[in-house]
């Protein structure tokens, strides 16, 4: 079964850390570029940030960058995404997603994606 699996998701204080990882299972994650998207309660689904297939190219939203830093290990056919210095405001279900599109200095959008997981919920608060 072709599947993409998050974890690391949990509740954290304002300025604290997380890892989120991703790993896929029934495909090899190497021919994909790999896209982290969020959604917070009653908002749309945002990207958050994407890597190239090598993992030699990122690219982020201008909310995250300099907090957030997206990785791969194809060896381990998972993507992880270092989350620090988070606020409230990254509250959210946070997805993976796998594509065969890159884009330099941008990242695909959501309907470009061909594997996406089912979410795992990320909560700053005190």
């Amino acid at each position: 079964q072709l599947q993409l699996v998050e974890s690391g998701g949990g509740l954290v204080q304002p300025g604290g850390s997380l890892r989120l990882s991703c790993a896929a299972s029934g495909f090899t994650l190497d021919k994909y570029a790999i896209s982290w998207f969020r959604q917070a309660p009653g908002k749309v689904r945002e990207g958050v940030s994407c890597i190239s297939f090598s993992g030699s190219n990122t690219n982020y939203a201008d909310s995250v960058k300099g907090r957030f830093t997206i990785s791969r290990d194809n060896a381990k056919n998972t993507a992880y995404l270092q989350m620090n210095s988070l606020k409230p405001e990254d509250t959210a279900v946070y997805f993976c997603a796998a594509g065969r599109i890159w884009y330099t200095g941008t990242c695909a959008t959501q309907g470009l994606m061909d594997y996406w997981g089912k979410g795992t919920l990320v909560t700053v608060s005190s």
